[in-house]
């Protein structure tokens, strides 16, 4: 898979050579979950070390145990507990002839969900389950879909094989990639062996959990994150896994005040990362070459989660969503869906769209160019499906999916909530260093400007 990975973005097979994997163990699934981790993590990694400003590249050290542990959650709180993640409307329901998941974390989509099925709002789980099985699961799924709701019927890996969608995800690359506009002003140079993304100041348009985790690896070495979120948007569950090392801002780009502050954020940023739904920023007045032309030489990063291109392109999704169609959560002789371990899908994701940015950065510094990358959960879910166990993993001992005590650091991170522990850093990379002064904050807690 890391050869894969590297190949889609144009480095040479052997920087895989620099990879250095310790550790053993996989977590439980008949999918190589913990390759992907090691994958993904080490490729993001190896990406970083390419761009020092060195004499010779390091290697990268990745352990697979702590690159398995934080594909789940990375923060253990102290005195206090989470906020809850899911909305008890979301899971998996029996259908009259299959299962379907409803994705109903968001108010929006909760309500959406709840209109087709006729629900009032405070209806219960039993409820909910009791009125999906008068539907069939395909005409829920188009319902639901038809109403931009979110949900996904279980599919076997040969159904969605055969699947419009799925033939198109086949054929579409891990990685699109196409060049921007030539670059307005330098960027800055990763001269700072501890922390090497220092003055690169990338701007976060993402939600839960792919995009957030790709901001959150770049923050950690040293890039300046600002994140915007408009003042409906909430996801309690996973901010304070996701918000370390960044500043988190208000700003609605629905208001014509809200677009003309992001414009004049885009004009100072070196990345953007983004995963609204596809064409969300076209129609409001940001498409593609608009970004480029208000940022020459910005580095342009997109998420979906059904690829780009098929008829399913624009269509609402998440990890768990994808899982379904895809074959993932399909079993054998198992009476309901068997989802992955942990988030997979969001979480390899992230990584390599953290390695496409880097990628993206060379290429300011080397050609004074931008560039444009696009990546799926839909795709990456194909490189995990098509990728073999390898020897070492089929044999080696099952990692729980509960990190150990001594899986995290023994500083304490002041958060917003409290004092937490957050697992050791699943790799090191020369002298970098995986850190942060800041802890994780909530949403809309900083001025909208970059701080460095």
């Amino acid at each position: 898979m890391l050869q894969q990975i590297l190949a889609a973005l144009d480095l040479p097979l052997c920087t895989a050579d620099r990879l250095r994997i310790n550790g053993s163990g996989s977590l439980d699934s008949p999918y190589p979950v913990s390759d992907l981790a090691c994958a993904t993590v080490g490729g993001a990694a190896l990406l970083l070390t390419e761009g020092m400003d060195l004499p010779q590249l390091p290697d990268v050290h990745l352990d697979r145990l702590q690159a398995s542990w934080w594909f789940g959650y990375s923060l253990k709180p102290e005195g206090w507990t989470l906020p809850k993640v899911r909305s008890p409307m979301t899971g998996d329901y029996r259908a009259q002839d299959g299962w379907i998941r409803i994705h109903a974390n968001a108010p929006h989509h909760r309500q959406r969900a709840r209109a087709v099925l006729d629900l009032p709002e405070a209806a219960s789980r039993e409820e909910t389950a009791a009125r999906v099985r008068l539907w069939r699961a395909q005409a829920l799924e188009d319902a639901l879909v038809e109403q931009a709701a979110c949900a996904a019927i279980l599919r076997s890996p040969a159904d969605w094989k055969d699947h419009p969608q799925g033939r198109a995800i086949a054929a579409e690359p891990l990685v699109h990639h196409t060049p921007g506009g030539k670059s307005g002003r330098p960027c800055a140079a990763w001269t700072n062996p501890r922390r090497p993304l220092e003055g690169v100041r990338v701007l976060d348009l993402t939600r839960v959990l792919a995009g957030p985790a790709a901001t959150r690896f770049l923050a950690a070495y040293g890039a300046d994150v600002l994140r915007l979120d408009p003042a409906d948007w909430t996801e309690p569950g996973m901010v304070p896994e996701v918000t370390v090392g960044k500043h988190c801002a208000a700003l609605d780009l629905r208001e014509p005040e809200g677009r003309r502050q992001f414009q004049a954020l885009l004009g100072q940023a070196d990345v953007l990362i983004h995963g609204l739904r596809p064409g969300a920023l076209d129609r409001l007045g940001f498409d593609t070459a608009t970004r480029q032309a208000l940022r020459p030489g910005l580095v342009d990063v997109c998420l979906s989660a059904w690829g780009w291109s098929g008829p399913w392109w624009m269509r609402r999704g998440f990890d768990s969503l994808v899982q379904m169609s895809t074959g993932i959560a399909w079993r054998d002789r198992e009476p309901r869906p068997c989802p992955l371990p942990v988030q997979a899908l969001d979480q390899a994701t992230g990584y390599l769209m953290a390695a496409c940015a880097l990628r993206g950065l060379m290429g300011v510094r080397k050609q004074e160019t931008g560039s444009c990358w696009r990546v799926s959960l839909a795709r990456t879910a194909q490189l995990l499906t098509t990728a073999e166990k390898s020897p070492r993993s089929r044999s080696e001992p099952l990692i729980a999916s509960a990190a150990p005590p001594g899986a995290y650091a023994d500083e304490i991170e002041t958060t917003a909530w409290g004092p937490a522990y957050r697992l050791r850093p699943p790799c090191t990379a020369g002298d970098a260093l995986w850190s942060s002064d800041r802890g994780a904050v909530d949403l809309r807690s900083d001025p909208p400007k970059f701080c460095q």
